[in-house]
């Protein structure tokens, strides 16, 4: 099996889960106003599932990036850090949504800083995935990949009446992206 469909399983299998299992999740979960660190919280019905997949994505993202990226070791080393970032969100768990629910401020403050380092770290990429790629498209694809992760990400704060929405698109295109950049790189 190629390494690049370990990342490409992941990610078939993030995309239904994060449309499927508010409904596995509490009764108050909106898919529009809920992100996925939400369904991934502390004592929430089936986080288990949520934080299985940001570790299996997170993985899945450092060992094909590992793979691909060669002789691209900056590029690698951001890599490892976005992935490693997303693995922690995994491990340090967000607040739950409901207020009576007993949780861990530490743990959910530490998630909130992995997250950060997460998103900060998918639009370092990109960005700089700009400087290697070979044809302008690709090199526009990968500027308009970051711009669009970090547009989405201000919109979760600035409209957050809508931040399950936001955020999920930049899941569903921030990896699309990545899959097409890990592919197109072999050397």
């Amino acid at each position: 099996m190629k390494k690049i469909n370990l990342l490409l399983i992941a990610y078939i299998i993030m995309l239904p889960i994060v449309f499927i299992l508010p409904f596995y999740s509490f009764n108050s979960y909106s898919i529009l106003r809920n992100t996925t660190s939400h369904l991934a919280a502390q004592n929430t019905p089936n986080a288990w599932i949520m934080n299985l997949v940001f570790i299996f994505l997170g993985a899945a993202t450092i060992v094909v990036g590992w793979e691909r990226l060669k002789k691209f070791w900056i590029h690698k080393i951001i890599l490892t850090c976005f992935g490693s970032a997303l693995i922690l969100t995994a491990v340090f768990q967000h607040a739950p949504i409901e207020h009576n629910i007993p949780f861990n401020i530490k743990e959910d403050e530490l998630h909130s800083l992995f997250a950060n380092i997460c998103g900060w770290s998918f639009v370092s990429f990109a960005i700089s995935a700009a400087f290697v790629e070979t044809s302008s498209k690709r090199k526009i694809l990968a500027v308009v990949a970051g711009v669009i992760s970090l547009t989405l990400s201000i919109l979760m704060f600035t409209f957050s009446d809508y931040m399950g929405i936001w955020q999920r698109l930049i899941f569903i295109i921030s990896f699309a992206w990545l899959l097409f950049f890990l592919n197109g790189k072999q050397n």
